[in-house]
């Protein structure tokens, strides 16, 4: 299974694109993940750009006839975090996540999810950007 960490940045389509081509060449299912860092308290219209943003990702997939499911996740976790557990939990064979370049000092000021999954993740990480 490949895991899949979605957000709504411009990179989110070449990861769609990029994990279906490794689904098809190993023959694996795809897990899009949305990590809701506010947890339930997140407003309702942030719950529903997801839903959609998920159920535009997950129609991707079965219309290239790739196994999908989506998965919100509401744990309140940083999203780097909520991503590498998820991958412990479901026993990921690889996940694929899409990065966004900032400066040394933005990393320093609010850290990097990415980061945090290249380094902590339990199987390999595939990075796009």
């Amino acid at each position: 299974m490949i895991i899949v960490g979605l957000d709504d940045s411009k990179v989110s389509q070449e990861v769609l694109k990029l994990a279906a081509r490794h689904a098809k060449a190993f023959g694996s299912s795809i897990v899009l993940v949305a990590s809701m860092k506010g947890g339930p308290d997140v407003p309702r219209r942030e719950f529903v750009q997801t839903e959609n943003m998920l159920s535009g990702a997950e129609a991707f997939f079965l219309e290239a006839d790739i196994a999908c499911e989506g998965h919100m996740s509401v744990r309140g976790l940083e999203p780097g975090e909520d991503i590498v557990k998820f991958a412990e939990d479901k026993k990921a064979e690889q996940i694929i996540i899409g990065v966004k370049r900032r400066s040394k000092v933005g990393k320093l000021l609010f850290g990097s999810n990415a980061q945090y999954i290249i380094l902590n993740a339990p199987c390999p990480v595939l990075t796009i950007r």
